[in-house]
């Protein structure tokens, strides 16, 4: 059944993205919204969490079927809408499929770690990123509990459950607030260089040059200010880097005075990487991308299904390949964990990390204008609170 509940809930788990996207951020708000959904999620039928579900795909994800204008495939769009929509609405219908309180809190805890064809921007703790509230899974499943509890005994109990209910989340309030670890910047003079390139002129070779020789101003600029490291964005060098044997010899060059770091693509045998490249010292050092983005850069399916998919809509294009593991750089005695884009927002990119320090670069000319950068940004901002680290992140678009 349909009921006005049903909205609601979508609302509560999807708006703080919309008020981050407004520029405001006010902390009590996103903390009430954010526990009023979770009460929620905890009284739907199955029906009307389907119907939850379904717009919470929506709301969250909708901007996902841009990137195939890009492909010439607009027609789909719709199509990829509602599918995106239907596999949240199944994932929602499911938290009351057995009505028990221990179901319902294993499967909504459960459904914090369920990324559909390896697709993890989905958290279902998201919406406290911005509250009073933590988002640490030891934090997200105690809220989980007491919820169920106040919920499921208010009745009976109510004055027991509800003064419960309110010492735990103010445990929970302190809890974060004494959490929170303050990482002090690097020591270096870094010139971080936003871009705003669209998508569709980004790889067209009538702009080629005009990229190019921005790029080079850019770098020169932070030359002549006395920057330590100048950062680009992902394929701020749209184009094989590795086979510009002039151009990577002038960035050679720059680097005697500055550290360079920027995206560009990498070509050996026919199979291409997503790359960042250092430039440092007249030396090249290159990460290749370890975490592919799902459709956009590998079709997470078995060799036979993707064969087809890339032939029928990406014109036979092969997947990206990837590294084994991340990169590391050491840029002037200091640490980086090197991302690109989606892979900033996984868990395998901080595999290991022997640093405080992160530096993710992306391109998100492919979803704009719409939220995507937005989410990116909570996202990350999740991931840097998790593994308490100072996240650089540059962006184009």
């Amino acid at each position: 059944m349909f009921t006005y509940k049903s909205i609601l809930l979508s609302i509560f788990l999807s708006i703080f993205i919309y008020l981050e996207y407004l520029n405001i951020s006010i902390k009590i708000l996103n903390t009430i919204f954010a526990l009023s959904g979770f009460i929620l999620l905890f009284q739907l039928s199955k029906k009307e969490l389907f119907v939850s579900g379904f717009l919470i795909g929506i709301l969250w994800f909708w901007w996902i079927s841009y990137s195939f204008i890009h492909y010439n495939l607009s027609y789909l769009i719709p199509i990829v809408i509602i599918i995106i929509a239907f596999i949240y609405g199944l994932l929602f219908y499911f938290i009351a499929f057995k009505n028990n309180i221990y179901y319902k809190i294993s499967y909504i805890f459960l459904l914090s770690f369920i990324e559909p064809f390896q697709f993890n921007w989905f958290k279902i703790e998201l919406p406290l990123i911005n509250s009073y509230l933590g988002t640490s899974k030891i934090e997200f499943f105690i809220l989980l509990i007491i919820t169920a509890l106040l919920v499921n005994f208010k009745k009976r109990y109510l004055k027991l459950t509800i003064l419960s209910y309110i010492i735990v989340i103010v445990s929970l309030i302190i809890y974060n607030i004494k959490s929170n670890i303050i990482i002090e910047k690097p020591n270096l003079n870094i010139y971080t260089y936003q871009t705003s390139i669209k998508q569709n002129i980004k790889w067209s070779q009538k702009y080629k040059s005009t990229i190019i020789n921005d790029n080079l101003n850019v770098i020169k600029k932070a030359i002549n200010n006395d920057y330590d490291l100048v950062i680009l964005p992902e394929t701020s060098f749209p184009l094989l880097l590795n086979h510009q044997k002039d151009l990577v010899k002038e960035l050679l060059n720059y680097s005697k005075d500055i550290s360079i770091v920027l995206g560009s693509l990498y070509e050996k045998n026919g199979q291409y990487y997503n790359s960042t490249y250092l430039f440092q010292n007249n030396t090249i050092q290159i990460a290749h991308k370890v975490v592919l983005v799902p459709f956009g850069e590998a079709v997470p399916f078995p060799e036979k299904i993707k064969n087809l998919i890339n032939d029928i809509f990406y014109n036979g294009a092969s997947d990206y390949l990837t590294a084994s593991k991340p990169t590391t750089f050491n840029i002037k005695g200091i640490k980086f964990r090197n991302a690109i884009c989606y892979e900033a927002t996984t868990d395998i990119i901080y595999n290991n990390l022997d640093t405080n320090y992160v530096i993710a670069i992306s391109n998100n000319a492919w979803f704009t204008p719409s939220i995507q950068p937005i989410l990116q940004k909570l996202l990350i901002k999740y991931y840097s609170k998790k593994y308490n680290i100072l996240i650089l992140n540059i962006t184009n678009k």
